[in-house]
């Protein structure tokens, strides 16, 4: 299927679930990423911030058990730029003051800007992703720009209540592939490892 079709598909079926289905897959895919990725080496992790009408995956156990356990770790979010169509990440933590958009998402305010060189791992928002590590996002491109600002050797980790499909079929040269994506049941992984997952 081709990405606008497979959009329609996953908006509907991510709609179709339970706040507690939701929740329940957000519990086992945190789990599921404290237990095999390696963060022994990441400085700094970017994650979305999710927006919980849209039933996305709640980043909040990951960065919240990061602000806890992980002190050492520092986390940036997303600022995007409708204007310029770019996104900015921001360092945020459990002080920072969140501000929503007109379009529901929450984003750190008056923070300092983060470098996209600096950043080892970044959490990928998607609605889905197929069996070589392609995404389908909200369609405007925001993430694909920013992840070719980071280094190749930034862990590129998509998150997903659903398992991949077989294939998307109008890839791009500008899409940029995950290294690896976790569901609530599965760990897949497109590239070797190379020291960030156990």
């Amino acid at each position: 299927m081709k990405k606008a079709e497979l959009r329609r598909l996953y908006l509907d079926k991510r709609r179709g679930l339970a706040a507690g289905e939701v929740a329940r897959f957000s519990t086992q895919i945190a789990e599921r990423f404290f237990n095999e990725v390696d963060l022994a080496a990441v400085k700094t992790l970017h994650t979305f911030i999710r927006i919980a009408k849209f039933n996305e995956f709640d980043t909040s156990m990951i960065y919240y058990r990061i602000w806890h356990e992980r002190r050492g770790i520092a986390t940036c979010a997303p600022v995007t730029d409708r204007e310029t169509g770019e996104l900015e990440a921001r360092y945020f933590d459990d002080a920072a003051v969140l501000a929503e958009s007109d379009w529901g998402i929450r984003a750190p305010v008056g923070t300092e800007k983060a470098d996209p060189e600096e950043i080892d791992l970044v959490i990928v928002p998607l609605l889905c992703f197929d069996e070589a590590g392609h995404r389908v996002g909200y369609g405007k491109g925001y993430y694909d720009r920013f992840l070719a600002h980071c280094r190749p050797d930034c862990l590129k980790l998509g998150v997903s209540l659903f398992p991949p499909v077989a294939a998307i079929e109008d890839i791009h040269d500008s899409d940029v592939p995950l290294d690896l994506c976790i569901t609530p049941d599965h760990t897949f992984r497109f590239t070797e490892p190379d020291g960030w997952v156990n």
